[in-house]
């Protein structure tokens, strides 16, 4: 029996063993219920999560590290239905920050605090063919989960209360806090894997191993202060999914589909200091490091376009490093009563840089002593935030007292791209024989100084939020806010809630909210050339130098670009409480209205053959000085509604000679219609183009499914323990590149089962042995005409992605 087999066996064993074990233990003492309080989604003070106004879900440290993964957003995935995080590959630098999504809208859509502070996004703007596409959002994944205390996920807008952004919802971030105690864990696994070959056969895969540690641990500040560090490291094996390529049988699989190869290390921190009559500092901060090897698609050794046969007889694979830097800092000074006002002053300060380096690889363009590696440039994004927050109660005469906040919060963004080295992007002169020489690092061309920019932006803004009781049983609250951005201009957002509680069991709530999302510096001022594929029938994938030019930009304005303006949404829920004995259920439904999106447009390509219109042959006379044979810019002009249920229901099982149990079902409908298209406009094109046909359309009413859920089960005994889950994934559709639907790709609708066993040894040890994907559940595979080379079987669109059963065990200590 192999070691991975053995893995497998173990974890399912202890899993039965604990539940056998169960039937003829004692029960352990009951624990009682904590009441969970959050301060999401209101600018008063904290309230149970089950008398919020509005829907929040919390997420708790312990849901977050007995899992497999030790990746935030992927935990999050399984835990909250409204929550997707795909897995894609071959996309570039979407292969290392992967984005994230709330209820199907865009992942800029969803606010990301930290400590209750705005936190910045990544300099990463997603541009290939993945969920996401055309947005620049905050990578969850800088953050280890070892470093969490909770989450709190607000599920509805909220530009009322914190700006631009909060469309879809808020994700909150609370970091562990703690003058003492500690705790770390070991976690290794790997991919256990059994699929049907893309062109006959069976393969069995054992890739993707993974070890990570981590640790944490809390400090006194003198007598009454706290400091809380924690950090992790992270070492990831690539997976690869591909099959043989029938083009060249004696290479065997020459492509890499799955997984990068990823390296990291991360640390943060948390402190708290009182400094005497009523102040308050506290102080938190952190940073990664993250290495991500990808790779872009093989050069066959017999394209002239792509490859020197004398240079790599048998083609090659091009790598993409991304090396990814993050770090963020912040500090609060609260007083709970500063001329009788809780008082908060806060500022912070994030940046991410991504640099970019292609290796094993060629610009053919310069002929046999081209390089092989290259720096292809940087990205980078920094975000300065300075705010003041007040509230306080009044007794007016009402059943409870009128809560009065307000704010002001300033921000500055910062936003560059820096060019690569010249072999990375030079035109060289080299004739490949007849045929013309690919130009630049093939995989990722560098950035040209032409595409180089330094830009910054900065906002202001204020609220006033009021929550009050009028009678008893109902709840109201209100508030507006007013934004001026140096760049568009100014806007007003508003929300209304409610809460009203029939019984001390049985409470309606609803809101309606007016927010926008401000258009993001990356959407602005992002500018490349790079290779795009796409897959085209009967010829497998197809290389593009595609030029992606900003809307203000000449070339852009040509084809029809207007300056971007901001989305404006409207959000609507209502939704039911209840609770008793040990049962607790919420259901809310919701309807979300976004006008003005923005998009990535469609890609115009050009070309100077006699066969083709004349649309192409201005395109390509329009491009020659860019170097680029197509062209994409950011637009405005989608209008999307999207209407949904979330329903959350918890039992908790009176503890039991067999042990305690606690039951949790989940699951979310959404489905979202794209209600308007950008009209075709004006432009140089002697017949102007669509610039949003149904590709683009589908993608965004398809590409997260349409139903979503899940149910688990955690049991625990004395020393034993044991998690049990299902979550149904619906089907989702990446659109194919023609307007007949036969080129679509439906991933299906799945299911897949996690299973963990644990036992608790003295001294606060745990050894846990566990199972995701248990029974080795893909997607389906793409038809075989939409890739001839067997490089990509699965779609990116998949929800849960396409590596199969993953083993692992993880060893914990607390103290």
């Amino acid at each position: 029996m192999t070691p991975r087999a053995l893995l497998f066996a173990a974890a399912s064993a202890a899993a039965l063993f604990s539940t056998t074990a169960a039937m003829a233990a004692d029960a352990a003492p009951a624990t009682q219920q904590v009441e969970e309080l959050v301060v999401t989604g209101t600018r008063g003070e904290a309230r149970s999560r089950l008398e919020s106004l509005s829907p929040v879900d919390v997420v708790n440290a312990q849901a977050l590290q007995r899992q497999g993964t030790t990746e935030l957003g992927a935990a999050l995935s399984v835990t909250v239905p409204a929550i997707d995080f795909p897995r894609p590959s071959n996309t570039d630098g979407t292969d290392a920050i992967r984005p994230a999504t709330l209820h199907g809208q865009g992942p800029d859509e969803t606010l990301v605090l930290m400590n209750s502070n705005r936190e910045h996004t990544s300099a990463l703007v997603n541009l290939n063919g993945s969920v996401g596409r055309g947005s620049a959002a905050f990578d969850l994944n800088s953050i280890p989960t070892i470093a969490i205390d909770h989450i709190e996920i607000l599920r509805d807008g909220a530009s009322a209360l914190y700006g631009s952004d909060a469309v879809a919802g808020v994700i909150n971030l609370i970091l562990r806090q703690a003058d003492h105690g500690g705790g770390a864990s070991a976690t290794y696994g790997q991919y256990d894997t059994s699929f049907d070959g893309f062109f006959g056969g069976t393969h069995d895969r054992h890739d993707g191993a993974t070890g990570t540690v981590d640790a944490w641990q809390g400090f006194k500040l003198g007598s009454d202060g706290f400091l809380t560090v924690s950090g992790e490291y992270k070492s990831q094996r690539p997976t690869n999914r591909s099959d043989n390529d029938p083009r060249f049988p004696a290479l065997g699989v020459d492509s890499r589909f799955g997984d990068p190869e990823v390296h990291q290390t991360t640390g943060y921190f948390n402190a708290g200091k009182p400094l005497g009559d009523g102040w308050e500092l506290l102080a938190y901060g952190g940073g990664q490091e993250r290495r991500t090897e990808s790779a872009a698609t093989f050069r066959a050794p017999n394209d002239l376009a792509k490859n020197i046969a004398s240079v790599y007889p048998n083609g090659f694979l091009p790598h993409i490093l991304t090396h990814s830097y993050d770090y963020t800092i912040g500090s609060n000074l609260k007083n709970d009563d500063l001329f009788g006002w809780h008082s908060n002053f806060g500022v912070n300060y994030g940046w991410n840089k991504l640099r970019y380096d292609t290796i094993d690889t060629i610009n053919v363009s310069l002929g046999p002593n081209s390089p092989h590696a290259f720096y292809a440039g940087k990205l980078v994004y920094g975000q300065l935030v300075g705010n003041a927050d007040f509230n306080r109660d009044f007794d007016v005469g009402m059943a409870g007292p009128l809560n009065v906040a307000f704010g002001a919060e300033a921000r500055n963004e910062r936003y560059s791209i820096g060019a690569g080295n010249l072999d990375s992007y030079e035109k060289g002169t080299f004739q490949n024989g007849t045929t013309a020489a690919g130009v630049g690092a093939q995989g990722f061309p560098g950035f040209q100084p032409d595409n180089a920019v330094d830009v910054s932006r900065t906002n202001v803004g204020a609220y006033i939020a009021l929550e009050a009781q009028p009678i008893e049983p109902l709840k109201l609250s209100g508030a507006i806010r007013e934004e001026h951005y140096s760049d568009f201009g100014d806007n007003t957002s508003g929300k209304v809630s409610f809460r009203y509680e029939l019984t001390p069991a049985l409470a309606f709530r609803g809101s309606a909210e007016s927010g926008f999302r401000a258009p993001s510096l990356q959407q602005e001022f992002f500018t490349s050339t790079a290779s795009l594929f796409v897959n085209v029938p009967g010829q497998g994938t197809v290389q593009f130098d595609t030029g992606t030019f900003p809307a203000t930009s000449a070339t852009a304005k040509a084809l029809g670009a207007q300056p971007l303006q901001p989305e404006k949404s409207k959000n609507y829920s209502l939704g039911t409480v209840f609770h008793a004995s040990g049962l607790e259920v919420t259901l809310d439904a919701y309807e979300i209205d976004v006008t003005n999106r923005i998009v990535l447009s469609e890609t115009l390509t050009g070309s100077n053959t006699a066969a083709v219109g004349t649309d192409a042959r201005a395109i390509f006379t329009l491009l020659q000085p860019t170097g680029a044979s197509a062209a994409r810019f950011f637009i405005n002009g989608v209008d999307t509604k999207t209407r949904g249920l979330d329903a959350v229901a918890t039992y908790r099982v009176e503890p039991m000679s067999w042990g305690n149990l606690t039951i949790t079902a989940s699951g979310n409908m959404n489905d979202l219609e794209v209600t308007k298209t950008p009209a075709t406009p004006t432009s140089v094109l002697p017949i102007p183009m669509s610039l949003f046909a149904r590709q683009n359309t589908y993608r965004f009413e398809r590409e997260t499914p349409k139903y979503k859920a899940g149910v688990q089960g955690d049991w625990s005994l004395d020393n034993w323990g044991a998690m049990a889950r299902a979550t149904f994934y619906g089907d989702v559709l990446a659109p194919g590149t023609t307007d007949d639907g036969l080129n679509d790709i439906h991933t299906g609708a799945q299911t897949l089962v996690d299973l963990e066993g644990r036992y608790n040894f003295s001294h606060g040890i745990e050894l846990a042995l566990g199972a995701e994907n248990l029974f080795d559940v893909y997607p389906k595979q793409i038809p075989v005409n939409l890739d001839t080379t067997g490089a990509g079987p699965f779609s990116s669109f998949s929800p849960f992605g396409f590596n199969g059963r993953r083993l692992y065990a993880r060893l914990s200590a607390t103290w």
